[in-house]
C-alpha cells in the first residue's frame, strides 16, 4: 500500500493480561500497577506498551523513525481496547532517493476517551 498526504489509517487492539506480562518481562518495567490488579481486577497497561499502537504503521512501512513524540493522556487498563487512528501529514522523496514522512496519531479507549496523542517521523527504507 502506497501513502499519501492525507491518509487515515485506523487499527485497534484489546490488551490482555499476557500481553502486560510478556511486557513487562521484556522491559522490565514491574511497577506495582503492571503486576497487581486493580479492585476491577485489571493491571494498567504500560505505556510504551501503549505506545506500541502506533508504531505498527513505521513497521507495515517500512519506516526507520528518527523522532517520536507521545503524550500520555490517560490510563489504559487490560481489556481496554484501543483505537488508534494515524494522520500522514509528509511523505516525499527526499534529494537521496529516499522518502520522508511525518504523521501525527490519536488513540481512543472504547469509550472515546484520549489515552494518547503524539507524532512521529522518520524515512522509508
Amino acid at each position: 500500500m502506497s501513502l499519501k498526504v492525507g491518509d487515515i489509517i485506523t487499527f485497534e487492539r484489546t490488551f490482555t493480561f499476557r500481553d502486560v506480562e510478556l511486557f513487562t518481562e521484556v522491559s522490565r518495567d514491574e511497577g506495582v500497577h503492571h503486576i497487581t490488579p486493580d479492585e476491577q481486577g485489571r493491571l494498567v497497561v504500560q505505556g510504551l506498551l501503549t505506545a506500541t499502537l502506533p508504531t505498527k504503521v513505521g513497521g507495515d512501512h517500512n519506516v526507520l523513525a528518527r523522532n517520536m513524540n507521545f503524550e500520555f493522556i490517560r490510563p489504559v487498563f487490560t481489556g481496554d481496547t484501543i483505537i488508534c487512528e494515524v494522520k500522514i501529514e509528509k511523505y516525499e522523496k527526499s534529494e537521496k532517493n529516499r522518502t520522508a514522512i511525518m504523521a501525527t496519531f490519536l488513540c481512543k479507549n472504547q469509550n472515546e476517551k484520549e489515552v494518547l496523542k503524539g507524532d512521529f517521523s522518520g524515512v522509508i527504507l
